[in-house]
């Protein structure tokens, strides 16, 4: 177990968005932060803006070799990895130029396509586990780390079972369910993981315009970054938790129901 004081962060989906956010305020609070990017190019043009010690790695969570390089990277830089944070996801894989509710409409349970529900599901689900397990020897070997992956209060059940919840319209089979999924799978790992050294946070980072949302979104990505910052650099956060912005919860940082 490592007792080295640097702190070692991995942002998946770091080179742009949520996560170049994130990846930007660690950096700027004494992080090294590997700046994961499926296009390595991009990857570096996003860690030279961030300055610091932002370095960028190549990752792309749903390819086996690049997974296994960017972790024999970090293990041969440091041999233990702080943070994780699992930023990482797609909202769809078909004809792009669609507006958002466009998408939306194609993903309906009753009409989607099951080949782009399996791509998006493999980013956003299986992708984002199996980046996990492969950093879980890593974050075991750290004095104490963490998990945080990016979720999103549209997978929430409780919410989209509620008649009142005007966003319930946007909870589809393909993204919307994944991140329920997703969601199921890292409250399982939080509950694994509860008496050992690594900590699993899920959070919402609210209807932000992204990429994901063909930029429709009604917070701006640093509103929409606030929430994931904060669960980012924060340590002393009870392990398994779910939260949000001010939208979907009485207050900022508030629970997310599952």
């Amino acid at each position: 177990m490592q007792t080295n004081e640097i702190k070692v962060a991995l942002v998946t989906g770091a080179n742009t968005g949520v996560g170049f956010q994130i990846a930007k305020a660690l950096t700027e609070n004494g992080y090294h932060v590997f700046v994961g990017s499926r296009d390595l190019e991009k990857g570096k043009d996003a860690a030279n803006q961030m300055g610091g010690e932002a370095h960028a790695i190549q990752l792309d969570i749903t390819d086996d070799n690049s997974i296994r390089n960017a972790v024999g990277k970090i293990e041969n830089e440091f041999g233990y990895l702080s943070l994780l944070v699992n930023n990482a996801a797609i909202s769809n894989a078909g004809i792009p130029g669609r507006t958002m509710w466009e998408i939306l409409s194609a993903q309906k349970a009753s009409v989607t396509s099951i080949a782009e529900m399996r791509q998006v599901w493999e980013t956003n689900v299986f992708g984002t586990l199996a980046i996990t397990q492969a950093l879980l020897p890593l974050l075991r070997n750290a004095k104490q780390s963490r998990i945080v992956t990016v979720s999103s209060s549209l997978g929430s059940l409780t919410l989209n079972a509620d008649p009142d919840n005007t966003f319930r319209s946007g909870f589809d089979a393909v993204y919307g369910a994944s991140k329920t999924a997703l969601n199921g799978v890292f409250l399982s790992l939080a509950n694994e993981l509860e008496n050992t050294n690594v900590k699993v946070n899920l959070v919402s980072p609210g209807f932000t315009a992204t990429a994901l949302n063909n930029f429709e979104g009604t917070d701006t990505v640093e509103e929409g970054s606030l929430e994931p910052i904060r669960v980012a650099l924060a340590e002393d956060i009870s392990n398994g938790s779910f939260t949000g912005p001010a939208t979907y919860c009485t207050e900022q940082g508030g629970q997310v129901p599952w």
